[in-house]
């Protein structure tokens, strides 16, 4: 994890380096303008170096000569256009879960719009208590949201956070984009991101809310247990090529601030909308398995609070407030 004091200090450092890319910079200037000494320059290139920068160094000083593929706080923070929305930004190389740790730092107090993002999950979680596989190359991260709304209305937003990442993806890579209810979102019709949301609240009053993301971003699917991979894929694999980490997160969170900011300002029904338009779900013919349960019918439409509607196999319409969606094939 990258911790306040040397955070600081590697952020400034790497502003000088960047001011003068291709140029080498001398350890003593470095020194001089943060008011450091020529070890500590030296100790917290190292530093960065085992971050994944490729600084060379020589008599001349540093030069930086790559930057590495990561979302590291720095290269988020450095185009970043938000309000508020990852100006906190807490990055570790393994976790067991970035909910896991951001529900902590929220216990904690963390101010809305901090972000987890970790390299890799051990024990990633998804939907209904399940593993989420979350290996190095993807893109994991849980922000922490303060939402002054009533509980009721905090599965909404599940359906806000997708929509923010489907028009990303949308507008950045031209994909075929949709989103398959109640919380992945698909390429074609295979997953390349899920979102979990957890709330807390206390006497009608949220606490906090938690909104994890997971997005297949640089592997192959085929690292993924035989059962996973026929129905996944990753930006990687769509686009032949490798999907800048960073940037990726800036422009998500860009988005994510401003439909967020609307949930808040009570326009809901305009994000619905939007959603619906791109929804996969709709008008499929699904199965819902919830406790034991399966549900079979028509997905004709979502309603005002995000819950699905099916026409099922005898005419008649159900509400289903939640369980584990499948698109299948009807065999009439």
């Amino acid at each position: 994890m990258w911790k306040t004091g040397a955070k600081m200090t590697k952020n400034q450092i790497l502003g000088i380096l960047y001011k003068k890319k291709g140029e080498y910079v001398l350890g003593e200037k470095i020194a001089s303008e943060i008011d450091i000494s020529k070890t500590k320059v030296s100790d917290e290139i190292k530093l960065l170096i085992n971050e994944g920068y490729v600084i060379d160094s020589s008599d001349s000083g540093y030069r930086l000569m790559k930057i590495p593929n990561l979302p590291l706080p720095y290269e988020v923070r450095r185009n970043l256009h938000t309000q508020y929305m990852g100006h906190e930004i807490h990055y570790f190389k393994e976790v067991n879960s970035t909910n896991d740790v951001a529900r902590e730092l929220a216990e904690n107090g963390a101010e809305e719009g901090a972000i987890v993002i970790a390299e890799s999950q051990r024990s990633g979680k998804g939907r209904r208590g399940k593993k989420w596989i979350s290996p190095s190359g993807g893109l994991w991260m849980t922000i922490i949201l303060r939402p002054n709304v009533p509980p009721t209305k905090a599965p909404q937003l599940t359906l806000v956070t997708g929509v923010a990442v489907a028009k990303t993806l949308n507008e950045e890579y031209d994909l075929d984009v949709g989103i398959k209810w109640p919380n992945d979102i698909l390429i074609g019709d295979k997953k390349v991101c899920g979102i979990l949301t957890e709330v807390k609240a206390d006497m009608g009053t949220i606490d906090y809310v938690l909104v994890g993301i997971g997005i297949d971003l640089n592997f192959d699917v085929d690292i993924f247990p035989p059962k996973l991979r026929e129905g996944a894929t990753s930006l990687k694999m769509e686009l032949k090529r490798e999907i800048q980490g960073a940037t990726l997160v800036q422009r998500f969170l860009q988005n994510f601030e401003v439909t967020y900011n609307q949930f808040k300002e009570g326009k809901f029904p305009d994000i619905l909308r939007e959603w619906r338009r791109l929804s996969k779900t709709i008008g499929s013919y699904v199965e819902v398995h919830k406790k034991g349960r399966t549900v079979r019918g028509y997905a004709v439409g979502i309603n005002k609070d995000g819950i699905l509607i099916l026409e099922l196999d005898d005419g008649t319409l159900r509400k289903v407030i939640s369980g584990e969606c499948i698109h299948i094939k009807r065999k009439d």
